[in-house]
């Protein structure tokens, strides 16, 4: 439910990446609230590049995971890891998206980007609207955490581009950019160290 007594330093302090959840429907109404503020996100040209598909449904989440936890017992083991390990992060990747109420995917599409006649114009033009769907993740983020919600995001469908545009359905030219898992925390989060302000700012 929305706390709507948090201030604006107290979400974005309060925000920390849960990958673990109680088995608690997410309301609709939250999910929506959150994306709204996703779509208010800056972007390049304001060509909103950003594209949304939310799941909920339980066979979903696990045709999802099942799809994704193939491709990466395929490629691990291309790579010869150890089984154990690879059974270990099939069945942990698994759990985190089974367990999640909602999973959103965030996608990106140059469809309304500009074009140019050379490739490093054009690479720059991705780049942006890669900026601008990260953006939107982190407004989406915020968003959540607003509305007494966790989450987590996850970069999976860079590795599995294929296996998730067919589990989402997605329009071809909508590219899997990353899973953001939400629901209600199981346990408190643990502090995580930050750099000081005073390590990663310079002022000229």
């Amino acid at each position: 439910m929305k706390d709507s007594n948090k201030t604006f330093s107290e979400v974005v302090a309060g925000r920390r990446s849960i990958r673990a959840f109680k088995d608690t429907p997410v309301p609709r109404n939250a999910l929506e609230s959150a994306l709204t503020y996703a779509t208010l996100a800056p972007s390049a040209h304001n060509r909103q590049p950003w594209r949304f598909v939310v799941i909920t449904k339980k066979e979903q989440k696990i045709s999802l995971a099942n799809s994704m936890g193939g491709r990466l017992k395929r490629e691990r083991d291309q790579d010869g890891d150890d089984q154990q390990v690879i059974e270990k992060d099939a069945v942990q990747s698994f759990t985190r998206l089974t367990q999640a109420g909602a999973i959103i995917l965030l996608s990106l599409t140059m469809e309304d980007m500009d074009s140019y006649p050379d490739a490093p114009r054009n690479l720059h033009e991705r780049h942006m609207a890669i900026q601008s769907v990260a953006m939107a993740g982190q407004n989406l983020l915020l968003g959540l955490e607003a509305e007494g919600l966790a989450a987590c995001w996850m970069c999976a469908p860079l590795f599995a581009p294929e296996e998730v545009a067919a589990c989402f359905d997605l329009p071809p030219a909508w590219e899997p950019q990353g899973l953001i898992i939400v629901g209600y925390p199981l346990k408190p989060a643990p502090k995580k160290s930050r750099k000081s302000p005073e390590e990663v700012i310079q002022w000229l």
